[in-house]
């Protein structure tokens, strides 16, 4: 009896003892919380990192695009630096992201001065007041009888014109703008339509909903408890982040637009509204990373309308899979008759590259960088639309003058070591 008493005292002395601690520690966050919240975040942040505001031209920024396509200081000729202030990672990307948005106007000035294409904006039927996307067209985009190329980049923050924003701040014009196969193809009597993928919605600042603030008033308890409990979650996310980041930016929303609001629903659009409207007997197209799934999806959803038009595809570094897209067999077919996929590799350029699924020809682009394949496989891409144009041709004259050899699927097929 004795020692049941002394273990029941021990056992209350230390249930005692532990809510003693646990009021001492509640103290002590509370005094913490206190503590933080006197201090001036802002004023004690401010004097790390600068205000958040930058250029908004080349000039501004004191760069420019010398005789060879390269970004240099208009008063070093150094290159780009990333790191324009130490330790201030946050502030340097937004620096390198505000160039990068005068970067895109500068491509688009070239693509309508130097390129001689028209802009042409999406929906075709907007609305004055809807949110609105463009593409880009050659004046015989679908006018041309013989010829058109088709140029789809991939994801991201580049838009029309561009394959690589890194590429043409760090490297130069060529190797991450679509204009060296614009002039090209146009030189060669291609008409062109340049698709602009990554355009998907209006990005506004966001307006405080005070009518959601006022139903959160209204006494309805399960979802009142929900909405307190998510305030208060937001209300300690905003303090560490105010804490981490004192500039706060504005909140933005993003008002998609019609028919337009993916990279694969704009590819159907434009197909829909244009290229399949075009006078074109040969459509080749070069489809870039992402670029290349778009152009799968499309061929799933046209495929009737797509394989009598489409001549060949070149893609580069695509990231399509055909087995995730569920492309059918008779899609998957006509993929490795028409189309080639040169990708990152270090392997010589043109060198054939197993493949993991049962899809088109891979080839190596000659280099490791992603965002490099299309650049380094510029001429290789022009001999295998040239090659697939001639065998187009070929079987052409077959058709007219009938012969006693049978055209397979085989033969017709555009080999590697014509390349």
């Amino acid at each position: 009896m004795l020692i049941r008493a002394v273990v029941f005292i021990f056992y209350f002395m230390w249930i005692t003892m532990a809510q003693l601690l646990a009021q001492e520690e509640k103290e002590k966050t509370t005094a913490l919380k206190d503590l933080l919240s006197r201090i001036d975040l802002d004023e004690l942040m401010k004097k790390d990192e600068p205000p958040l505001v930058f250029p908004k031209t080349l000039e501004e920024f004191e760069y420019a695009f010398n005789e060879h396509g390269q970004l240099r200081h208009t008063e070093t000729g150094e290159p780009f630096v990333f790191n324009s202030k130490e330790d201030l990672h946050r502030w340097n990307q937004k620096r390198y992201e505000a160039l990068g948005e005068i970067i895109t106007q500068y491509v688009y000035e070239r693509l309508e001065k130097d390129c001689k294409l028209r802009k042409e904006m999406l929906p075709v039927d907007a609305t004055e007041d809807e949110p609105k996307s463009f593409i880009y067209l050659s004046e015989d985009a679908l006018t041309n009888t013989d010829k058109l190329l088709v140029l789809i980049q991939g994801s991201g923050v580049v838009r029309a014109g561009q394959w690589a924003r890194r590429l043409i701040i760090n490297d130069d014009l060529d190797s991450g703008t679509q204009i060296p196969f614009i002039n090209r193809a146009m030189k060669e009597g291609y008409g062109v339509v340049v698709l602009n993928p990554n355009e998907n919605f209006l990005d506004v600042e966001k307006v405080p909903d005070f009518e959601q603030n006022v139903a959160d008033s209204l006494d309805e308890p399960a979802e009142k408890r929900e909405r307190r409990d998510e305030r208060e979650g937001k209300k300690k996310k905003d303090f560490y982040e105010k804490y981490r980041n004192p500039q706060k930016e504005i909140d933005r929303e993003h008002i998609p637009i019609r028919e337009n609001s993916s990279p694969e629903e704009h590819t159907l659009y434009v197909w829909d509204n244009f290229i399949s409207k075009s006078l074109a007997k040969n459509i080749f197209v070069v489809a870039h990373s992402y670029g290349g799934l778009c152009f799968v999806e499309l061929m799933i959803q046209r495929e009737d309308e797509v394989k009598p038009r489409v001549t060949a595809v070149a893609m580069t570094d695509s990231v399509h899979n055909v087995w995730h897209q569920e492309a059918g067999r008779s899609v998957q077919d006509w993929l490795k008759e028409n189309c080639c996929n040169w990708v990152s590799s270090s392997e010589p350029l043109d060198t054939q590259v197993d493949a993991m699924l049962p899809d088109c020809l891979r080839l190596s682009a000659g280099t490791e960088r992603h965002e490099l394949t299309s650049w380094r496989s510029f001429h290789s891409i022009f001999k295998f639309f040239d090659k697939h144009l001639e065998h187009q041709m070929d079987e052409g004259e077959d058709e007219e003058e009938p012969s006693s050899t049978v055209p397979t699927r085989s033969s017709n097929r555009v080999k590697h070591e014509d390349l």
